[in-house]
């Protein structure tokens, strides 16, 4: 079992601490990362919408060690945590790999779990615990069980100086400094959102601009998001579900005018697009989309709409109808 993918899964599911959901977690991130993004789980457990989805883990069973661990630890995968906070940023150019952190809001027994780690092979140092990687030999990962309320894990480097830098009151992300001068942008009232300085992936924009789309919708040619997204400077995505209601917004900040008008205009054309795509199949879906509103300031361009109850229960179903015809294939 590599016990990294399991403790992160695992501890998805921690309760509140008596910071406002997600303020102790971004304490931990530091100010120069280059992607941000929150999970608010304990909000979209009291959405009448996401009730349904989280039934669905009631089916969902752990197998050999994976379910003694759950068993050792009491931990509940489906209530138990409440804000998922992560972050991580590129090595520096050709370079692979990065530096990766998640933390854990909730209640949790950290006792029961750091015994359960060191069981199946985790070792004590310092504050943290090296998570062994059976398969190659070598650590795979680390977590800090800071509290019954806080678990912090990653990369052995990440997790090392977040815990640093908390003990050393230094400031972090919500400072402001770095990406975190965006924060601003963010609705406090959003259930998810993530923040991503593009300018720190250069591949993934050099990527971009390498897609072709090519094809025509009803004469209308699809046009070509991807190459005009590696132009954005920050990406900024977020989500907020209001009773079965899912309101979208995302924003890309764009240096130049020229290049600003030109992403506009690209989103207006998928936008219509997607109406002629569904038009026949989904008619009810084209009065929702043309509710989408495509906005732009000096800064950049913002995209927003919401998804009413009706249209996003639609969605699952036909994603549920799929699964389950794709299964009889099988």
């Amino acid at each position: 079992m590599r016990l990294a993918p399991l403790l992160l899964a695992a501890t998805f599911a921690l309760p509140l601490s008596a910071a406002r959901p997600a303020e102790e977690a971004l304490s931990f991130v530091p100010p120069d990362a280059a992607s941000v993004g929150v999970v608010k789980v304990h909000a979209l457990r009291e959405s009448a919408l996401t009730a349904r989805l989280f039934s669905e883990t009631d089916k969902m069973t752990c197998d050999g060690d994976a379910q003694r661990f759950l068993e050792e630890t009491r931990l509940n995968l489906k209530e138990d945590v409440d804000v998922v906070v992560f972050a991580g940023s590129p090595k520096s150019s050709g370079e692979k790999g990065g530096s990766g952190l998640v933390a854990f809001e909730g209640r949790f027994d950290a006792e029961r779990l750091a015994a359960a780690a060191v069981a199946r092979g985790a070792v004590k140092t310092g504050d943290y615990y090296l998570l062994p990687d059976k398969r190659e030999g070598k650590n795979e990962g680390a977590v800090a069980f800071v509290s019954n309320h806080l678990i912090v894990a990653g990369t052995e480097e990440a997790v090392a100086q977040a815990l640093a830098r908390a003990r050393s009151r230094a400031p972090g992300f919500a400072s402001g400094a770095g990406l975190g001068r965006h924060l601003a942008r963010v609705d406090a009232d959003a259930t998810a959102w993530v923040l991503v300085d593009t300018n720190r992936f250069p591949q993934m924009k050099a990527a971009a601009g390498k897609v072709q789309v090519h094809g025509e919708v009803n004469g209308q040619a699809i046009p070509n998001l991807f190459g005009v997204a590696k132009n954005l400077s920050l990406l900024t995505l977020q989500a907020t579900v209001n009773g079965e209601a899912v309101k979208f917004a995302a924003t890309g900040l764009v240096d130049d005018a020229e290049t600003r008008e030109l992403l506009e205009d690209t989103l207006r054309g998928a936008l219509a697009a997607w109406r002629l795509a569904v038009q026949d199949k989904n008619p009810d879906m084209v009065s929702v989309l043309r509710k989408f509103k495509v906005s732009s300031d000096r800064d950049g361009v913002s995209l927003q709409g919401t998804l009413p109850g009706a249209a996003v229960r639609a969605m699952l179903e036909t994603k549920t109808a799929h699964k389950h015809k794709q299964a009889e294939t099988d």
